[in-house]
């Protein structure tokens, strides 16, 4: 309860205070709702960085993951998607969508008994509706909070402003994620753990778009603006709950871009 109302205090910090910034800029961009590159050298010498790390480290280890049997390959996406729905059940609370939240808490309890710590996805076989994930950053948004400038950070990819407050919130907010034992009792996981976590559903993402990524990258006449667009757009289609197109983006965090379609 401590850790949730740190968080809500958070949000409120932050939607009222942290984005209006002395020249202005960010708080147009509040109301305009666009994403303007402030920082657009640095951002591109810290995405020429990323692509250079994707070469070398995450796009090998996406092909080996990639070549893994299939159930083991769903049973991991199980695993991942039920733990993410203890970030998405707050922010369906702060939202003011308590139906959708009870929903989400009942798929939680469902998959993690019935499934097996989430391995197996009974909920939607018993007729749950299609899970949907909210964050923190989505929550601001819903709020009123324009995304402020883009930003791509370090190994995390593209993000702006508001969503980057929103990983800090998640931070700030104590560990996201926790364990329901066999004997009722609620364990967070630490830190470490979490990380795996993130860098797992990273490796996940990247087996799940390895020919789509290269036939953007490929077919695009500057990449960093191709995928500054698409993350933009597709962060709006969260916020505002609109059902996705044939665009789709890249690149995951807690912003859990969706698999991208470059069709």
């Amino acid at each position: 309860m401590i850790r949730f109302l740190k968080i809500i205090f958070l949000l409120i910090f932050l939607s009222s205070n942290a984005f209006a910034g002395s020249d202005g800029d960010l708080e147009l961009s509040k109301k305009s709702k666009s994403t303007k590159d402030c920082f657009e050298p640095l951002n591109r010498a810290t995405f020429a960085l990323n692509q250079g790390l994707d070469k070398a480290i995450l796009k090998p280890v996406a092909k080996g993951y990639r070549s893994l049997p299939a159930p083991i390959k769903k049973g991991t996406g199980n695993v991942l998607s039920n733990l993410s729905t203890l970030i998405t059940i707050p922010n369906n609370v702060l939202q003011g969508d308590i139906k959708l939240a009870a929903i989400n808490t009942g798929r939680l309890v469902v998959n993690t008994t019935l499934g097996i710590l989430g391995i197996f996805d009974p909920a939607s076989e018993m007729g749950f509706p299609k899970y949907v994930k909210e964050d923190y950053g989505q929550t601001l948004g819903a709020w009123g909070v324009g995304p402020g400038c883009y930003l791509v950070l370090p190994v995390l990819g593209p993000s702006s402003i508001r969503d980057t407050a929103g990983m800090f919130i998640n931070v700030m907010g104590g560990d996201p994620y926790y364990n329901i034992s066999v004997n009722g009792n609620n364990e967070y996981l630490d830190g470490k753990l979490f990380a795996a976590t993130k860098m797992l559903s990273g490796v996940e993402f990247r087996a799940n778009n390895i020919e789509s990524l290269d036939n953007l990258e490929k077919n695009s006449v500057d990449f960093y603006a191709s995928v500054r667009s698409l993350y933009t757009q597709d962060r709006e289609n969260k916020i505002k709950n609109i059902e996705r197109g044939s665009i789709e983006v890249i690149y995951k965090e807690d912003g859990d871009w969706e698999e991208i379609d470059t069709k």
